[in-house]
């Protein structure tokens, strides 16, 4: 299904939003963690012929923290830390390995956290070439990112990271107006910021990704445009734009933010109603939910397409059922189901003191569920599902199997989010921003799930 460069009609758009603004899963998986159970583990056998194989690495540590975090980090200043923990990543690379034959090609590598340069560039260069041990790395047959946390690097940090083999960078800029990073305790100027963005461009970086948040507080359609200004000037290839979801009760840090200071729902939603025009305007692609790329990105071409695919990493380029985590609280996809490690440091290291992998929860996947997860991955990740290739490839009738599913989806269709054809789907550019939403019709999960557990789908 071609990109559109449609501009949204403001008025429409916030109607829609505070109609749909919802609480649901992001569909990284299907079923989502919300149904994992310490009593159940997939097989996680990796062949050495594993297509697409992706591995994600949580480096859990922070120096500073920014009060709007949601992420499971420790905030610490002492950086011999890092010196246990990637012991026992190590000790995690190993065991794991003993449910592989061969060495398998990784396609995607990321680092995230948490904040992973706090690793130094020696400690993070060890760690890969012990990786490498167990399985193949190519930078030119895959994509090997890591997120950066601007004050946490400088341009030599980069030529290490560049010449280990790293090919994109994500970087955390939320927003460039001072008051809102002071406010959230994270204060990295553009003076900061946009000589690090030049030295990695001229390194060669193939792609470079700004994670924006609004909803943040003191933030405005004017600050948030003047910080839209700034980031198309520095060109990034890829944006996420994500909803800052005030949790205090869930996340402790949050506490710190004064809800006065948070903008009123109404102005959060004209902030995403003129980014999204403004990126548009700017020559920007909405993939979907809160990601937008270049009409040149491989990310574009894979929608244009129908090749994109989504896993715990977000969205993707590259097929393939295996995602391996390593370190606390990462999450493994493989063929029979999924499972996650502990989200403690003490939980983690005794496990594999104990020679066991640090496996907290998990959950297998029945013929059922991969039903769904196909139906569900079609739509957010391409915008389009044939009901003929679902009844191939299970040997149902989707008309008779979801007929209740279908007749919700009618209210969808009369807002002009979906358009459903005799044997298809198709999701309109508008409906991108309510995807969650439609793929909740799919979820047979979520009628059992608590409203809490989930964050606000726009």
């Amino acid at each position: 299904m071609p990109v559109s460069d449609t501009f949204f009609d403001s008025e429409k758009f916030e109607r829609l939003i505070n109609k749909y603004n919802l609480s649901g899963p992001r569909y990284t998986s299907y079923p989502t963690a919300v149904q994992f159970d310490p009593h159940t583990l997939p097989d996680s056998r990796i062949k050495k012929d594993e297509s697409g194989l992706s591995l994600y690495f949580h480096i859990p540590f922070c120096s500073h923290l920014c009060y709007y975090c949601a992420c499971n980090k420790i905030v610490t200043k002492v950086k011999d830390k890092a010196n246990t923990y990637l012991h026992y990543l190590k000790k995690e690379i190993r065991l794991r390995a003993e449910n592989q034959s061969g060495k398998p090609l990784v396609k995607q590598l990321h680092f995230g956290g948490g904040t992973p340069t706090f690793l130094s560039a020696a400690q993070l260069r060890n760690l890969l070439d012990y990786l490498k041990q167990y399985y193949l790395l190519d930078s030119k047959l895959g994509e090997y990112s890591i997120e950066i946390d601007p004050r946490e690097c400088n341009e030599d940090y980069l030529s290490e990271l560049y010449d280990m083999g790293f090919n994109r960078l994500s970087f955390g800029i939320q927003d460039f107006e001072k008051k809102v990073q002071m406010a959230v305790h994270r204060v990295q100027p553009y003076d900061k910021v946009e000589p690090l963005i030049t030295h990695a461009k001229a390194l060669g970086f193939r792609s470079l990704n700004f994670d924006l948040i609004y909803g943040l507080p003191y933030q405005t359609v004017n600050s948030f445009t003047k910080t839209l200004e700034t980031v198309v000037s520095l060109s990034p290839d890829r944006l996420s734009i994500f909803n800052y979801a005030h949790l205090p009760h869930l996340f402790s840090p949050q506490k710190r933010i004064s809800i006065d200071t948070l903008p009123l729902p109404s102005e959060k939603i004209a902030i995403l109603s003129a980014t999204t025009n403004y990126l548009l305007e700017h020559g920007y692609v909405f993939i979907g939910m809160d990601h937008f790329a270049k009409p040149d990105d491989s990310l574009v071409t894979s929608l244009n397409e129908g090749k994109l695919h989504r896993n715990f990493q977000g969205y993707t380029t590259h097929p393939g059922s295996a995602l391996i985590g390593y370190g606390v609280s990462s999450i493994s996809q493989y063929a029979t189901g999924y499972s996650q490690n502990y989200k403690t440091l003490d939980a983690y290291y005794s496990a594999l003191d104990d020679n066991k992998l640090p496996t907290w929860r998990g959950c297998n996947v029945s013929r059922e569920d991969d039903l769904r997860k196909d139906i569900i991955m079609s739509l957010i990740c391409n915008f389009h599902l044939s009901f003929e290739d679902i009844n191939q490839k299970y040997h149902i009738k989707f008309n008779q199997k979801f007929q209740p599913e279908l007749l919700e989806l009618k209210e969808f269709e009369s807002e002009g989010l979906i358009r459903i054809g005799e044997n298809s789907i198709d999701v309109t550019s508008l409906g991108r921003f309510f995807i969650r939403n439609i793929c909740m019709v799919f979820d047979a999960y979520l009628p059992h799930a608590h409203e809490k557990t989930y964050s606000k789908v726009i």
